[in-house]
């Protein structure tokens, strides 16, 4: 036997052991997943009967939306939402603090919010143009379809309380007879609103679009908005380049919404954890123009799984240059995160 030979079947049988010690050892790992640090909060807002359901920053100040804001309805008010000042947030991820945040409330002048919208389910969205807020609202029709609303509100800087024009508002119909799925993210443009609906897949939604409304929410337009799996449950504001993010999220429970075919996987793969759970958690980027709005070629920002339970995250909004902040309802419980950017 040659010595060529022979050393060949030195590396062959080198190569064949390692494989049999560490199988799997030679292949890809799939993309890196970002694990979510939690801020610790506590007060009202860390209850669960919050639901916060959408977070939108009003200057340095930012905003979490309960979904039920008449249940913390008292003497002049019809009910509250929450806040925490962006110094608060930035001194606990920076080790400055170790203690939980108290988010304060934020009192609504309105008339009773349940008997104004007919069929009211809950808040679901919230942003901000200055000082005018505008959020959506659920309801249910007597024929038990969905129906989302587009109010608007103003804040005030002095007395922190937020003014609710429940008489103004705007209708938005639903793309799919799905219950419970309506309208859960807002983004402000250059001339308007634009509203999204939860469910964007192909099986459920055949023709997406997503609602352009003018400032005075007298006027409504569809605009094309890219097909995408699993639900969309809150957007960040558009960035220089007209892009955005959005959080895909699926539940293994929501049955109606499991899909076969995840293309965003198929191009980019799955983290290892969700590779070994069924949830899906991640960050999708958009590209927003007039005339239509399509997926981002950028990579997903998948979040780490740590257990079976899913976490449904319905709020989200860029933190500066650092990442992302972002909460979930009241499952598995009331969870503030910050998502750092992945690193290039």
């Amino acid at each position: 036997m040659s010595r060529f030979l022979r050393w060949l079947l030195v590396i062959l049988f080198v190569l064949g052991a390692a494989a049999m010690i560490a199988p799997g050892a030679f292949a890809q790992s799939g993309p890196a997943e970002v694990p979510v640090q939690l801020i610790p909060l506590t007060g009202p807002a860390n209850d669960s009967d919050a639901e916060i359901s959408g977070l939108a920053w009003w200057g340095d100040t930012l905003f979490l939306l309960a979904e039920n804001p008449n249940l913390y309805a008292s003497g002049d008010y019809s009910g509250s939402f929450f806040a925490l000042d962006k110094a608060d947030i930035l001194s606990y991820l920076d080790g400055e603090r170790s203690d939980p945040l108290e988010p304060r409330e934020i009192p609504i002048l309105s008339d009773d919010i349940p008997s104004m919208i007919p069929g009211y389910d809950g808040f679901e969205s919230v942003t901000f143009v200055g000082d005018t807020a505008y959020l959506t609202i659920e309801a249910w029709r007597l024929d038990a379809e969905m129906r989302g609303f587009l109010v608007p509100g103003t804040m005030d800087p002095d007395a922190g309380t937020l003014t609710l024009d429940l008489n103004m508002r705007a209708e938005l119909l639903p793309q799919t007879t799905v219950l419970n799925i309506s309208y859960e993210s807002i983004l402000a443009v250059d001339d308007g609103l634009v509203t999204f609906y939860e469910l964007y897949g192909p099986t459920l939604n055949d023709a997406p679009f997503a609602y352009h409304v003018s400032a005075d929410l007298q006027t409504l337009a569809e605009i094309p908005m890219a097909p995408l799996d699993y639900r969309l449950t809150d957007v960040t504001a558009l960035d220089e380049n007209g892009q955005f993010w959005g959080i895909n999220y699926f539940y293994p429970g929501d049955t109606y919404a499991a899909t076969d075919d995840d293309p965003i996987a198929d191009q980019y793969g799955e983290g290892p954890t969700h590779a070994a759970h069924d949830q899906v958690e991640r960050l999708v980027a958009f590209q927003y123009a007039a005339d239509g709005i399509t997926l981002a070629d950028v990579p997903p920002i998948q979040l780490a799984l740590d257990s079976d339970e899913a976490r449904n995250w319905e709020g989200l909004v860029r933190l500066d240059d650092r990442g992302f902040l972002l909460v979930t309802d009241e499952h598995p419980d009331t969870l503030l995160g910050f998502v750092p950017l992945p690193e290039q």
